[in-house]
Parts: C-alpha cells; structure tokens; sequence
C-alpha cells in the first residue's frame, strides 16, 4: 500500500511552533504629545506688537548706499542714475567685450582651500607697496574723463583714498589737475599715470609738475598704441564734453541730478590739456604715441627719479624686459578690456609671472588689476602672488551711484569682504597667504 498525501492536507511550516507568525491583532499606537508651542492659539497683542516695527522708509543717499552690500548693487545704482553714455564708457568693453567677461569669470573660477584653527580675531589688510605702507592692499586705478561720470570725480576718488590710507592715481586724461588733485588730498599718497605723448615736452612737462605736486610713484601705460574699438560709445555717440543732442536729452530726463550736476560745476579739464572736443577715440589718436619702444623706458627711466611702474603687461616675456629696464614694478593689466579683445587674463598670467620673476631674483613688485568686484577677487590675487591690486570700475560705479560716499562705500565693502574671505580662509594677515590658499578650476 503506498502512502498518498491528502490534497487538502499541506505540510505545517518548519517554524509553525514558533509565535513570529501568530496573527496578533492590531497595537495602539501611542498618543502624541505636542509641544505646547506647536498648539495653535489666537495670537495676543502683545505678542503681535515686537512684530509691528516698521521702519520709516528712508531715501536719502547715505540710506541708498547703505543698502548696497556688494559692488554688483552699487552697479545697479549707478545705471539708474547715470545718463547711458558715461555709464556705458564705464561699463563697456572693445569689440564683443570678450576679455571683461573671461577676466571676471577668472575670478569665478577658482576654489578657495580654507585652513581651520587659527587665530583669525584680528585680520590685519595692512601691506608695504612701492617702499609705503598701505592701509588696504589695493589702490585706485587711474580713470579718464571721471567727472563725467559724476560731477566730484577726481576729488571723490583722491579724498576717500585719502582718508583710506590707499594709494590714488591721476590719469593723464583726469578731468582734474595734478595740483588740484594734491590740494584737495594733500595728506594722501597721490600717483600719477602717464600716456607718452608724441610732443616729448608736453610729456616731460606732465612728470615735472607731477613730481613738483608730491607724487612719489609714476605709472606709465604701454597698451594704447591705438585706441580699441569700444563699440557702446560708437554707438552712444559719446564725445568729450557730452552733446546735447534730442537722445541725451531724453535719456537725461530719467536722470536730472546727473544733468543738474554736471550743468552747475566747472566745465570739464584735463590733466594735460585744458579743452578737447570729439570722440575718446580720435583724441587717443591724434596725442598718444604709436612709436614707443624700450628706449623711451629708459628715458622714463632718467628723467624720473622716483618709483617707475608700467602698466599693460600681458606677457611672461614682457614683464621680464621692463624690469630690466628700470622699472620697480609692474601692472599686469589688458585695460580693463577696453583695448585688445580676447587679450590675456591678468589673473591667469599672475603666476607664471610671478614664478618668472621670482627666478630671476627680481625685486620688482607686481600689481594686478580687470576684472575685480569683490574683496574676495583681491585675496584670490594676493594668494597667487600679487603684491597689490588696483580697482577702476568698482571704484567708478560707486563714484556714480554717489559721488564721495560711493566711492567710500566701495571701499567699505571690498574691505569688509577681504576681512571676512581671509578670516574664513583662516589666514590673519596679508603676508600670509600663498598659493596654497587658492586652485584654479579647469572649465
């Protein structure tokens, strides 16, 4: 007889003895008890009334700069109250703008390698550049033209310099004298730059007078042996003084205390001419002197007897030469890409510059500018081996979004933003940041 097993009949589970699959009806889940702070109440007065500060709205000028907390806003102040063509002379760039943009996405591009546990209670700005001491390391760039783009101009930029403790630079094409200028900074540390002129003694008469107003460093710049083609001001049709034409007009009317301004102070003067009228173009090339070479370095060189500095290197090679030529410094600098499109990076050439002259024991300090918006672009350069940098446009959209409280706003807040950057980089002063500190990200 053989054994059949039941259809209905299975085999019990291995583990039918054990209680893991005893059907157990459901447990309670315990109560929830909630903090009494997420029990909803009708609201008392008194706790609605800390809730209920409103601030009266302020809108004068120290307020408006107030609220600017980088100089991407007071960039916007500035557009807003700024006629379009000495705004976009500020702004623009040659050609397609191609070199603005990379230089300020250089500094965009990089990853700052913080380090921990240090003493960062006090961070000291304070650096040595020239054979001085500077309070901040960065000065102001020299600026053509700059009471157009708002009426203190020249004096804006010297005096919060001044009271700074940073270095400010006369441009040739400044819109206020060498002695002017020293009058109304008389305590600050003033620089001059030059534009070497076909006419040798307009030129020679420019670095006496800047030597005789107290100025202790000269800049010669090098990258204008013709004008760029900047393209917004063709197209704004911008002249020296500004015209008066139905466009401006009608820009104008957005912008009366621009117009009020600049219709109610002195006519525009120049640092080496008295009056020009036409296009920024034309002026820089019917003055400025296509033959430069290095011999006129070195009757640079002879004739001033104080600190040389050339601005407009942008090239490993070049900056080698001009030391050897006598210069105690150099600019590395594409003109804020206002001359040669797609023209190199300052900061990308930084350390190959500074590792050239490094191996060539050289003394010669280096100083970076284009492309700076922030106090955190400054440290980036200092880390790379900058000595120094200098601002133009940063400096320039404080100036228009209000004359000298812009300008010290500027500095407020690439002070505040080097003090904060350096302190979370755990670096305590200048001195102490090097390459480590910074890598350049591959795009």
């Amino acid at each position: 007889m053989t054994d059949t097993l039941d259809p209905k009949i299975t085999a019990a589970p291995a583990n039918a003895g054990s209680d893991e699959n005893v059907s157990r009806p459901p447990q309670p889940r315990p109560a929830v008890v909630q903090p009494p702070a997420l029990k909803r109440r009708i609201p008392k007065v008194s706790d609605l009334a800390p809730l209920m500060q409103f601030k009266k709205p302020e809108f004068s000028k120290t307020a408006r700069l107030k609220r600017a907390s980088t100089i991407w806003e007071l960039r916007d102040i500035a557009k807003r109250r700024t006629p379009k063509a000495p705004f976009d002379y500020t702004d623009g760039a040659a050609e397609e703008e191609i070199t603005l943009r990379r230089a300020r996405q250089a500094f965009q591009d990089i990853e700052f390698r913080p380090g921990i546990l240090r003493d960062v209670s006090r961070i000291d700005l304070r650096t040595d550049i020239l054979g001085k001491e500077s309070r901040l390391p960065f000065g102001i760039a020299p600026t053509g033209f700059t009471r157009m783009m708002q009426s203190e101009g020249e004096y804006a930029g010297s005096q919060a310099a001044e009271a700074a403790g940073i270095p400010y630079t006369l441009s040739t094409m400044g819109t206020a004298s060498i002695e002017d200028v020293a009058t109304a900074a008389p305590n600050g540390r003033n620089w001059f730059q030059l534009y070497l002129w076909t006419d040798r003694d307009r030129s020679l008469e420019l670095i006496e007078r800047a030597a005789k107003a107290g100025n202790d460093t000269l800049m010669v710049t090098v990258d204008t042996a013709v004008a760029g083609a900047r393209l917004r001001d063709v197209r704004n049709g911008m002249t020296i003084p500004p015209a008066l034409t139905v466009k401006t007009v009608l820009d104008a009317s957005y912008r009366p205390a621009w117009w009020f301004n600049f219709l109610t102070h002195e006519p525009l003067t120049f640092a080496s001419l008295s009056r020009y009228t036409g296009t920024v173009a034309d002026l820089i090339n019917s003055m400025f002197d296509p033959t430069l070479t290095y011999e006129d370095l070195d009757w640079l060189r002879e004739t001033w007897k104080g600190k040389l500095v050339v601005k407009g290197i942008q090239t490993v090679e070049d900056a080698r030469k001009v030391v050897d030529h006598g210069a105690d410094g150099i600019i590395l600098s594409n003109h804020g890409g206002r001359q040669l499109d797609r023209a190199p990076i300052p900061f990308h050439l930084l350390p190959d510059v500074t590792s050239a002259l490094k191996a060539d024991n050289s003394k010669a300090e280096v100083i970076l500018d284009t492309g700076i918006m922030s106090g955190a672009d400054i440290v980036a350069a200092l880390a790379l081996g900058a000595d120094f940098a200098l601002i133009g446009r940063a400096y320039l959209y404080g100036l228009m979004a209000g004359g000298r409280e812009g300008v010290d706003r500027t500095i407020q807040i690439l002070e505040k933003d080097m003090t904060r950057t350096m302190a979370l980089l755990g670096v305590s002063k200048v001195s102490d940041l090097n390459p480590d500190h910074v890598r350049l990200l591959q795009r």
